[in-house]
Formats: C-alpha cells, structure tokens, sequence
C-alpha cells in the first residue's frame, strides 16, 4: 500500500479509495455489507515507518462522505465507522493458530472498543496519504462475520467496486463545484 501510494502519488494521482474484503466483528454487520471506514486503529507496522503510533490514521472528509452517498444512491447495506488495521491475517486478527494465546481477548476488546472490523491497508493508507496531503478513503465488503462465524467469500464484492466507482463520480462533481466557487476543499454549503 504504501509503494502504491508513493508511485502514484509521483504521478499525480490525488486520490486513493482503497476497495477489499474485511473480517467484521459488531453484531448486525453480515456478509455481503460493506462498511466504509472513517478511521483506522494502527496495528499494522508498515505506518510506523511514517509516523509515531500516536498519529491518527483516518480517511479524508470528503472522500468518506462521497463513500456514504455513494452506498445511499446505490441501496446497498453499509455500516460507517473504525476499522482495526493488523499485518497479520491470522494471529493478527485473533485467529486461533498453534502456541497462540489470547485471540478471543484480542477481538472481544476492540469489539468492546466499537471497531467495526478488521482489515490489512487501511492505516497505511490512511497515514501515508495524510503525510502526502492526498485525499484517500476505503470501503470493504464484509467476506467474513466473524460474531457468527461465516465465511463467503465474494460477498459484497460487486457493490463494493460500485460503490467506489460512484463515489469518484460524485467528487468529480464537488471538486467542479470547488474549482468553480474558487475555495480550497469540498463543503456541502457549495451545493447550494
């Protein structure tokens, strides 16, 4: 994620909306919803190259808010939140392995914490694209329910990419509408 970033970034490229699978971990949030991440907890270890663990990974305003009308024009079922960012797919997301202890403990604290869920690219990119000052974002199909213990892969998928898809078009709009009015960022005041 973070050479993706970088290298693109070289080339101009201005926004990131990261589109994936995610392990969910709330009751209510199922397979095949999506959930759009507001923020990342940083458990990962690429971020740290970046910046102190201190340092908020979290997704741009207007690109979060395009995600959310993106999944409303569309009808698709979205959950908005934190998501926990882990560089492991396995023990780092509390799945039993071998010799491993504390799992269950693991994911019941940031389930307790209100984390929605748990995925590998969002805080680097989250954190990478805030030090670039580029705008990024993520929304995720929910492949796994991890309350109940359901898997199915491809879940969600589709909506996903349509979900991201509209939501370019939609910033397209308002940034024509910043551009336009002469500001520097994107404010729903600039659609009157």
């Amino acid at each position: 994620m973070a050479i993706v970033v970088n290298e693109a970034s070289n080339i101009g490229v201005e926004t990131f909306i990261r589109v994936g699978s995610t392990g969910a971990i709330q009751e209510g949030i199922h397979c095949g919803d999506l959930v759009i991440s507001s923020a990342a907890i940083r458990l990962d270890g690429t971020g740290l190259s970046y910046a102190e663990p201190e340092f908020p990974a979290f997704a741009s305003y207007d690109v979060l808010l395009a995600l959310i009308e993106a999944a409303e024009t569309l009808g698709v079922r979205y959950h908005v939140g934190v998501t926990v960012t882990t560089s492991d797919f396995y023990s780092g997301q509390g799945r039993p392995i071998t010799h491993a202890s504390g799992q269950v403990e693991f994911v019941e604290r940031f389930r307790r914490l209100g984390a929605l869920n748990f995925e590998m690219e969002c805080a680097t990119l989250f954190v990478v694209s805030s030090l670039l000052n580029l705008r990024a974002g993520a929304v995720c199909a929910v492949f796994a329910d991890r309350v109940h213990n359901v898997f199915d892969e491809g879940a969600g998928e589709e909506d996903a990419a349509r979900v991201a898809c509209e939501a370019v078009k939609i910033m397209g709009g308002w940034d024509e509408h910043v551009r336009r009015k002469g500001k520097k960022r994107f404010y729903p005041g600039l659609l009157q």
